[in-house]
Formats: C-alpha cells, sequence, structure tokens
C-alpha cells in the first residue's frame, strides 16, 4: 500500500485581516473614481462656471454687508421670537389646564405639519390681502419664521424640561418653593442645558429657512443671502455667486456647530 500524501492545511484569513482586505479594496475604489473624475472633467469650464475670481470679487463687499448682515438679523429677530413663544407653548403642554394642553398641541401639530413656505406666503401675503394691512417687513419676517420655528422648539423644550430628574421639583417644593419659582429658578434653566445642541440645530435650520423669504418680496436693502446669489445667477448666467454665498452660509453655520460640541463637552464635565 502507497502513503496517502498529507495535504497542507488550508490557511483561512483572520477577521482583522479580511477587514484589511475590505478596506483596501474600498481604498482603490475610491481613488480609481477619483482618478476617472479627474481625467473626464472639463477643468477650465468649470472654472469659468462655478469659479469665476473676478465676478467672485464684484460680489464684496455686498454680500457680507447687506445680504449676510440681513440673514443673520432676520434669523436673531425669528429664533428670539420662536424660544419665547416656544417656552410659552411648552409650558402649556405641561400644563395640568388641558384647555392649554389642547390649545398648545392643536398648533403645534398645525404649523410642524404646514410647509414653512406655506406659512411665510400665509404672514406675508394672504393676512394683509384678508384685512387690508400691510406690516413692516421685519414684523412679517418674524411671524413668518417664528411662528414655524416656534412649534419645533415649543417640543424640545418640553423634552428638555422633562427630561430633568423628578426629584429636582421634589427638593425645590421641600424647601418651600412654589411651583411657578421652582419651574423658572431650577426646571427651566436645567431643562436647557439638556437641549442646547437641538436648539442650535434650529438656529441653523433658522438660517437656511431665510432662503424662503423671497415669496414676501424683497428690495436691494432687504435681500438675504440666496436671493441676492441667484439674482447675481440670473443677470450673469454664472453659478460663481451661488459658490460664494454658500461659502458664506458654511462660514456661518460651522461655528455654531463647532460651539455646540465644546458646550456639550463643559456640560459632560460639569455633570
Amino acid at each position: 500500500m502507497t502513503a496517502t500524501a498529507a495535504r497542507p492545511p488550508t490557511r483561512t484569513l483572520t477577521k482583522r485581516q479580511q477587514q484589511r482586505l475590505v478596506r483596501g479594496a474600498l481604498y482603490v475604489v475610491f481613488v480609481a473614481a477619483l482618478a476617472a473624475l479627474v481625467a473626464v472633467a472639463d477643468w477650465e469650464t468649470t472654472r469659468r462656471n462655478f469659479f469665476n475670481a473676478e465676478l467672485a470679487r464684484q460680489m464684496f463687499p455686498d454680500v457680507l454687508t447687506i445680504a449676510a448682515r440681513n440673514t443673520l438679523l432676520y434669523t436673531i429677530l425669528a429664533f428670539s421670537f420662536g424660544l419665547a413663544f416656544g417656552l410659552l407653548l411648552a409650558l402649556m403642554r405641561l400644563s395640568s389646564v388641558a384647555p392649554y394642553r389642547w390649545l398648545a398641541t392643536i398648533y403645534i401639530e398645525i404649523f410642524r405639519g404646514l410647509p414653512a413656505l406655506l406659512t411665510i406666503f400665509l404672514v406675508g401675503i394672504g393676512i394683509p390681502i384678508a384685512f387690508g394691512t400691510r406690516w413692516p417687513t421685519l414684523v412679517t419676517i418674524t411671524l413668518g419664521l417664528g411662528i414655524v420655528a416656534a412649534a419645533y422648539m415649543a417640543e424640545t423644550i418640553r423634552a428638555g424640561i422633562e427630561g430633568v430628574p423628578k426629584g429636582q421639583m421634589e427638593a425645590a417644593r421641600s424647601l418651600g418653593m412654589s411651583y411657578s419659582w421652582a419651574m423658572a429658578s431650577i426646571i427651566i434653566p436645567q431643562g436647557f442645558r439638556i437641549i442646547i445642541p437641538p436648539l442650535t440645530n434650529e438656529l441653523v435650520l433658522l438660517i437656511k429657512d431665510t432662503s424662503l423669504l423671497f415669496v414676501i418680496g424683497t428690495t436691494p436693502a432687504t435681500k438675504e443671502l440666496t436671493k441676492f446669489g441667484r439674482d447675481l445667477l440670473n443677470t450673469n448666467a454664472n453659478a460663481t455667486p451661488l459658490i460664494v454665498v454658500g461659502a458664506v452660509y458654511l462660514m456661518i453655520t460651522i461655528p455654531l456647530t463647532q460651539l455646540v460640541r465644546v458646550l456639550e463637552r463643559r456640560n459632560a464635565r460639569s455633570r
């Protein structure tokens, strides 16, 4: 009888080796796609139509002193109104008085369900036509954006208040504080510390929602960033204004998101 030759043991890849292999393949695909894009793109046409330096220079300083300033002003006004009204709605939602809860719930459900553009139409055009009156531009903008923002902020604030441990209220009442004073001095401040990130997200959304204000009409002095860039796009048949406006938006929003992370870390350390 002849001895059967021993078969060499099969070598299997470890889980880490498999992960490295998959990751390497993904890198190869990414580099190949990037190389193909570089090879087929018409960079001169792209530069001329999206990154026209001369047209971009012509946008300054108006893009900052008029468009960006107006965008920030409208955002601050709408956010302030939305925060104050949203706090009131949140307290109504938490109230033991049923009609207050019902009213707040109906408001929140309606204005969270309606498009922001429709609300701006209603406040800026529908109500003035119906009542034969016209509000100042800043009032229209504040209400148009703030009414919707208040509905979202109300739910955020309510969640923050409910996230405070119930023992905080019980401890305050045991010290002789009234319910209202305990809410104002202890519960609401702690609730706001919890909801800083979502409130900042709402602020960023409001900055972007100012682009909807074109429907109520603007003048050269009241243009916000998107309207400013779109008018230049139509005039010059060039997309560079949109790139510049987008860069300005990012200059505003990215620091806000970074600020949120700093605040979150500080709150975590304090807790």
